[in-house]
């Protein structure tokens, strides 16, 4: 049996972020049965150079092409006659592909399209549905997604596959371990320790944290805790965080940068060392972060939006505490005419902090370790990888491709006044 060719089209998967580590969670797994082939466009990130690249471990089965942006109609064109992929496998949000969509008999006619939707918000977004009809399956992220896609595209394909979290990785380490990293990092036993895990992007509210963090000392005292924030304090397409620190006067160490990319062994560490855990976007697909402190052990503050909701409870549980949004802004495009955002209230973020500071290191280790059963019971790697390998080995044996293609019929032109 020759393999399954697959078209991917999504951030770098070598890349640290959320989308890109579960695109390459995804591709491993499909590549470790040995019936799959990759070729994946890379985008949302900037690159040296656009040579092609390959894995030592996969070699020619897996290619990577660094693009700009995620990808345009030329090259799917060109890598659909040059490499025949049997399945075009696409992820993010859908913002990014109304081109990909607007192809959808030229592509569609010859292989199926397989989504992997990672956000939307409600008001249900209806203006999506003729996008999301013009794919052969979509995979839900979380259970806002799932619900999404089946109300507005109830004709769809569609099944729930949340993100999976290495739990072999991101795991409890022992406290006399953690108590030396943390002392070795200058920080004091008694100090609470925050940790930010994100990019330096606006909807994750990087600037806003650090004014509310200086709020938040300003209560409980300029020594007592520290937030250590993982990103790019420069980022192009955030904030200067630097000059935000300088601006508040938080100059004494109370906020340190994190900016060098580490394995993820290291990244468990940093979870580890942490109290808490801190992901407040205004608006979150799912926001992985989180998903992997929990795994560590370490409780969560998140906004109650998106899915970041669903990891800091499971409706009857919490394994952190989760803030209400204060109200909604409403973005936008020519293309999307709204999305709502959900805005937090500064007071309520300051509260947060202070209840999670103020609690013993055993409510607080009580909080982590459901929240390390929450992640192995609902987001292992175990159910993930089966679902993928279902998912995709049955849409190639269904929909089949090229001149095996089915269930699915070409637009077929009519004149005006026929029947």
């Amino acid at each position: 049996m020759s393999k399954i060719k697959v078209l991917t089209i999504s951030d770098h998967p070598l890349s640290p972020s959320g989308v890109g580590t579960q695109t390459r969670y995804v591709i491993e797994a499909l590549l470790k049965t040995g019936n799959f082939q990759f070729n994946s466009l890379a985008g949302a990130m900037r690159h040296d150079n656009y040579t092609p690249v390959k894995t030592e471990e996969w070699k020619d089965d897996w290619v990577i092409y660094p693009i700009d942006g995620y990808g345009d109609p030329d090259t799917i064109r060109s890598l659909l006659r040059t490499y025949k992929p049997d399945i075009v496998w696409f992820m993010t949000d859908p913002r990014f592909y109304i081109w990909l969509w607007e192809m959808e008999d030229e592509v569609r006619s010859m292989v199926p399209l397989v989504y992997y939707h990672v956000w939307d918000n409600y008001p249900y977004p209806t203006f999506n549905q003729h996008y999301y009809d013009s794919c052969d399956v979509i995979a839900t992220i979380s259970k806002v997604t799932d619900d999404i896609v089946k109300t507005v595209s109830p004709d769809t394909e569609s099944v729930y596959i949340p993100h999976a979290v290495d739990s072999e990785i991101f795991k409890p380490l022992e406290k006399d371990v953690i108590q030396k990293a943390r002392l070795d990092a200058g920080i004091k036993p008694e100090q609470t320790l925050f940790f930010w895990n994100n990019r330096n992007a606006r909807r994750k509210q990087s600037g806003s944290l650090i004014f509310w963090f200086k709020d938040f000392l300003e209560k409980v005292g300029d020594t007592s805790a520290m937030l250590i924030m993982h990103t790019s304090p420069k980022d192009e397409a955030g904030q200067d965080l630097e000059a935000i620190v300088h601006q508040t006067g938080l100059v004494n160490g109370q906020i340190k940068f994190s900016t060098v990319k580490i394995p993820p062994h290291q990244l468990a560490m940093m979870y580890n060392m942490a109290d808490c855990t801190v992901n407040i976007a205004d608006a979150e697909g799912f926001g992985l972060s989180s998903l992997e402190s929990l795994s560590c052990g370490t409780p969560v503050i998140n906004t109650m939006t998106g899915g970041l909701q669903e990891q800091v409870t499971d409706g009857e549980n919490w394994f952190g505490i989760g803030i209400e949004p204060a109200s909604r802004a409403i973005i936008g495009s020519q293309q999307i005419p709204w999305i709502y955002e959900d805005r937090l209230s500064g007071d309520d973020v300051v509260a947060a902090f202070i209840k999670m500071h103020e609690m013993s290191d055993e409510e607080r280790t009580t909080l982590g370790a459901a929240g390390r059963e929450h992640t192995l019971k609902n987001y292992n790697f175990e159910t993930f990888n089966k679902q993928w390998i279902s998912l995709m080995t049955d849409t190639y044996e269904k929909r089949g491709s090229w001149e095996n293609r089915k269930m699915y019929n070409r637009w077929e032109l009519i004149k005006m006044g026929d029947k």
